[in-house]
């Protein structure tokens, strides 16, 4: 064979070569085109969902995720920007509080149609306080994805030697705890952690005594009612009376190491710290801690928590809501989330995904299921983000006594006000019509 054969010959290999390496395989000219979903997801969850996708693709062999995972700390910025630029994912992850924001800016795609239609998405398996979330002046613009909430974490063996042997349920007799671990401690010991620099608990609290936060059209505060005074009395009470430290958790060196020594026994969390306790806890005190629902004003029934997680979205703009939705649908399958829980660590949003034996034999993740059945929603307002760093910064003030409960909450009421101006205005115009 001479030197021109060879190149001859070799001439198709190269061509195919080309054609592979160009448009990642030539396929016959019958067959369909792939369709590609662009799919956003935020922090664990963008590094993990890529083994969920890759079985979606295997049952729907035309279509093609393709996901990009995003870090917390950029993705409200990214989503907004996509938006105004009119490059918005097909599908996306969005925390459940950022829906009202994006439902008002007219970005997502209305999902209360697709839901009723679909067996994989059964609306009396999900959670009812979470699934609210996800509705904005009766339409659904959201699925819940995984499930969030705050219980309380606290270490079992010291209750027990203030004479406690469980967590007690109502307000009372959850102080009344407190105060006997303070004087069974000691010194240099309080009873929880509260970080001031957060709104959470204060927030629940105001939930758990009924408060409304804001009134029935979502226009003013309602932060000076009888309601949220209570909750804020019994808050302010626990920094006063050296049951809880008024520090930020910027202000901890170490939170799990401090939990160890024993300088505070209980600090209210979510659910990605089961994991984070268990590796970072001594092992001699791994059956020392737990969990529990959280007390409530008037009982366990009142013990409501904060209806979070995150949710999968549809995007209005995009040109592929069937293969979209198909994707969605098959994330919210049981086996799907208890893969997914298994992946990541986030709680299923299904209950019947809760039926896996993972789950089932955790103890751990018990307080979860029970205080899921008690969550309440924040205001679905695409301002609560404002209102809610407003209200961490009167409630730090009260906290370390810069500042009288009174006083504050006077305030945060004028502060809300001034943030909900725009709304007024818009509901007066609607009205005027």
């Amino acid at each position: 064979m001479n030197r021109g054969s060879a190149r001859r010959i070799a001439l198709p290999g190269l061509l195919v070569l080309a054609c592979a390496l160009a448009f990642g395989g030539c396929a016959p000219s019958g067959a369909p085109p792939r369709t590609t979903i662009r799919f956003w997801a935020m922090g664990r969850e963008g590094e993990v969902v890529r083994e969920l996708a890759d079985a979606f693709e295997q049952e729907h062999p035309n279509v093609r995720i393709e996901v990009q995972a995003i870090p917390w700390s950029a993705a409200h910025e990214k989503l907004l920007t996509a938006y105004v630029g009119r490059s918005s994912p097909d599908v996306s992850q969005l925390g459940n509080t950022w829906i009202p924001e994006f439902a008002a800016l007219n970005a997502l795609e209305p999902l209360s149609t697709r839901v009723a239609a679909s067996t994989d998405v059964p609306r009396a398996q999900f959670f009812d306080g979470i699934w609210e979330t996800n509705v904005v002046n009766g339409e659904t613009f959201g699925v819940p994805w995984y499930v969030d909430t705050r219980v309380l974490f606290y270490r079992k063996d010291l209750l027990a030697r203030a004479g406690y042997a469980e967590m007690p349920g109502d307000w009372a007799g959850w102080r009344a705890a407190m105060v006997a671990i303070v004087k069974q401690q000691g010194p240099g010991h309080t009873a929880i952690l509260l970080p001031v620099n957060e709104w959470t608990v204060p927030v629940v609290l105001g939930l758990q005594a009924g408060s409304p936060l804001v009134d029935e059209q979502a226009s003013r505060a309602r932060f000076t009612g009888p309601e949220f005074k209570r909750a804020l009395t019994f808050y302010i009470g626990l920094f006063k009376d050296g049951l809880a430290p008024a520090v930020a958790n910027t202000e901890i060196a170490n939170l799990y190491q401090e939990f160890a020594r024993g300088t505070f026994a209980m600090y209210i969390t979510g659910p990605w710290n089961i994991s984070e306790f268990k590796n970072r806890m001594p092992d001699s005190l791994q059956g020392a801690w737990g969990t529990a629902p959280l007390p409530g004003p008037d009982g366990p029934a009142s013990g409501v928590s904060t209806a979070g997680g995150s949710s999968l979205v549809l995007f209005k703009a995009s040109k592929h809501k069937e293969e979209a939705w198909q994707f969605v649908e098959f994330l919210m399958r049981p086996e799907s989330q208890a893969r997914f829980f298994t992946l990541s660590g986030d709680l299923p949003a299904r209950r019947d995904a809760w039926l896996d034996s993972a789950l089932v034999n955790d103890p751990r993740s018990a307080a979860f299921r029970t205080q899921l059945e008690r969550v309440r929603t924040t205001p679905r307002l695409p301002e609560w983000e404002f209102i809610a760093t407003r209200l961490q910064e009167r409630a730090e003030a009260v906290a370390r006594g810069a500042q009288s409960p009174d006083s504050a909450m006077a305030g945060l009421d004028r502060d809300v006000d001034t943030i909900l101006d725009k709304r007024r205005w818009l509901m007066a115009r609607q009205a005027a019509r």
